[in-house]
């Protein structure tokens, strides 16, 4: 069985806190391709930001992590069933799934298992759908800040996997007749401290910590705060959205 690189269960608390939503635009249009609208198969789900969205649409969601840190501080929802179950095994029915997604993790799984499950459960026209989000962007000073903290500072404590999100998932094998993805962004509201606490929630960031013995993100905050002004002043953040759609037969 394909073994699970475990990078967030240390960081679920921050990862619910500091991770950012996804936009309301990609649900209702994921919801326009599926067969069905009676259950979501949110695989990878973290705590749950993406699973929130797909509640919104789909009769039953079910979301599952291999991390039990992970489900235990998910967002709880009445139509969510959240699950420790790894992406190879979800536990599911065969036909069952009108709709498997994946937010900000495909590239962490073992593609060729995972992909056989995804045909398993999946409903005849049933619809994969895998995203992520490349760096965010606030301001030309700020991004230049934290480009360089992301290159050059962490840079060397990212996984090897990190590659995948820097090339916007097109160095992944998708073997799925791909549909097309209309362009789409997260935005966000945040001060401050609240972008430095999702910098702080990155897997290079937690893993700088572990063997440096210090926080990066405290120099990060002193570079940046002559730039940000108050602190408690709210700046719209963007990250822009990478979609990768397939239907199956």
């Amino acid at each position: 069985m394909p073994s699970f690189h475990d990078h967030f269960s240390s960081l679920a608390a921050q990862y619910a806190a500091f991770r950012p939503g996804y936009p309301a635009a990609l649900f209702a249009h994921l919801a326009t391709l599926a067969p069905r609208r009676a259950l979501a198969w949110d695989c990878a789900c973290g705590t749950g930001q993406a699973s929130v969205g797909l509640a919104e649409h789909f009769a039953q969601v079910i979301a599952t992590d291999a991390s039990a840190r992970q489900i235990a501080a998910a967002t709880s929802h009445p139509r969510i069933r959240y699950r420790v179950a790894p992406a190879e095994a979800s536990g599911l029915a065969d036909a069952s799934v009108d709709l498997v997604s994946v937010a900000q993790a495909l590239h962490w799984l073992t593609l060729a298992p995972f992909y056989a499950e995804v045909e398993r459960v999946l409903v005849p026209q049933g619809v994969l759908a895998v995203w992520t989000y490349t760096l965010l962007r606030v301001s030309p000073p700020i991004d230049a800040i934290i480009g360089h903290f992301d290159e050059r500072v962490i840079g060397p404590y990212w996984p090897p996997e990190r590659r995948h999100v820097d090339a916007a998932y097109r160095t992944l094998d998708f073997p799925f007749a791909e549909l097309p993805a209309p362009a789409l962004e997260i935005e966000q509201h945040w001060d401050l401290g609240h972008l430095l606490g999702y910098v702080g929630s990155w897997s290079a960031t937690a893993r700088y910590r572990e063997r440096r013995g210090e926080d990066p993100v405290s120099t990060l905050a002193a570079a940046l705060s002559p730039l940000w002004g108050d602190p408690h002043e709210r700046r719209r953040i963007v990250w822009p959205l990478v979609l990768r759609m397939g239907r199956r037969p």
